[in-house]
């Protein structure tokens, strides 16, 4: 595991929503929750590799914006089919008004 590293700051990130974030040649989704928590996972549907932080976010889960699967971003749970393999999640918090991430 690498260390923690700037994802963005906390204000590009809407609450209830979610970020792209790509770093190492990976993709990742960074989400704010209703209570100002922020998370990270893996930034591709374990489905069909479609850009999770483009799907509606709503409390603690995101909807795949092409086949309507969910996700708990908590977790990385897939929640609803068609997914049935989770996402892999990764250490994040606030420092100072930025988003950190440990990726790697």
């Amino acid at each position: 595991m690498t260390g923690w590293i700037r994802a963005c700051g906390l204000d590009d990130i809407e609450q209830e929503g979610a970020r792209r974030f790509d770093h190492g040649g990976k993709t990742y989704a960074l989400f704010r929750s209703p209570d100002d928590e922020v998370f990270c996972t893996d930034g591709l549907c374990t489905h069909e590799a479609v850009h999770i932080a483009d799907g509606l976010v709503m409390d603690y889960e995101v909807e795949c914006p092409k086949h309507a699967g969910a996700f708990d971003y908590r977790t990385g749970a897939a929640k609803r089919l068609p997914p049935c393999i989770n996402l892999k999640t990764y250490p994040a918090k606030v420092e100072a008004g930025e988003v950190m991430v440990a990726v790697g």
